[in-house]
C-alpha cells in the first residue's frame, strides 16, 4: 500500500510538474472553451485522455510496444497545436461534435502516454511487480488533470461571469497563447525526431 501512496503522488506531481508543461497545456486548451457548467462533459473528455495513455503508458511499461522517443516528444505538442487550432477555428462550438472530441482526446492521450512512459520506467527501474504502481500513477496522473480542469473552469467563471470578459475572446486569447508555445515547442522537437 505503501508503494501505491508512493506512485499516486508521483503520478499527480508529474503532471503538474511546470518543467514538463507540455501536459499542462493540452489539458488547459482541451477545456477552456467549455463553462464551469459544462463540468460533466469536462470529466468525460478528460478521463477519454487519461483512458488512452493509461493504455500506451501500460503497453510501453510491459514492453509490449518501443517507443521513438524524439518521434513522441514531437508529436506531444503537435496534439495541443491541433486542438488550439480546432479552438480558434470553430467560433461557435456546438455539442454535435462532442463525440468526436472524446474520439480525438483518447487517440492524443495515447500520444501522451507514451511521452509518460519513459519517466515511470525510468522510476520503476528492474521492479517485476508493476500492476499496482501503474493503477497508482494513472490515478495520480487523473487527479492531476483534474486539479487543472478546475483550476482553468474557476478562471473561466471569474473571467467570463464576473469581470464580463466574452467567451469567445477568453478562448482565443489562452488557444493562440498556446498554439504559439506549442508552435515553437514543436519547432525545436522537429530536427531531434527527424534529422537526426
Amino acid at each position: 500500500m505503501q508503494d501505491f501512496w508512493l506512485y499516486f503522488q508521483l503520478g499527480w506531481q508529474h503532471i503538474l510538474d511546470w518543467q514538463g508543461y507540455d501536459h499542462i497545456l493540452f489539458v488547459v486548451v482541451l477545456c477552456v472553451t467549455y463553462a464551469i457548467s459544462d463540468w460533466r462533459r469536462v470529466l468525460i473528455l478528460v478521463t477519454a485522455f487519461t483512458v488512452g495513455h493509461s493504455i500506451t503508458l501500460a503497453l510501453s511499461v510491459f514492453k509490449v510496444i518501443t517507443i521513438n522517443t524524439p518521434l513522441i516528444e514531437f508529436l506531444i505538442p503537435v496534439t495541443i497545436l491541433i486542438t488550439a487550432t480546432a479552438n480558434i477555428l470553430n467560433k461557435k462550438p456546438k455539442n454535435r461534435g462532442t463525440n468526436f472530441k472524446y474520439l480525438l482526446a483518447l487517440f492524443f492521450g495515447l500520444i501522451h502516454g507514451l511521452g509518460f512512459s519513459n519517466y515511470l520506467k525510468s522510476l520503476l527501474g528492474k521492479s517485476t511487480s508493476i500492476v499496482v504502481e501503474l493503477l497508482a500513477f494513472n490515478l495520480g496522473l487523473e487527479v492531476g488533470q483534474v486539479i487543472i480542469v478546475v483550476g482553468i473552469l474557476l478562471l473561466s467563471f471569474l473571467l467570463i461571469w464576473i469581470v464580463k470578459i466574452k467567451r469567445w475572446d477568453w478562448n482565443f486569447f489562452i488557444s493562440s497563447a498556446i498554439f504559439g508555445i506549442s508552435f515553437i515547442m514543436a519547432a525545436e522537437r522537429f530536427s531531434a525526431a527527424f534529422l537526426n
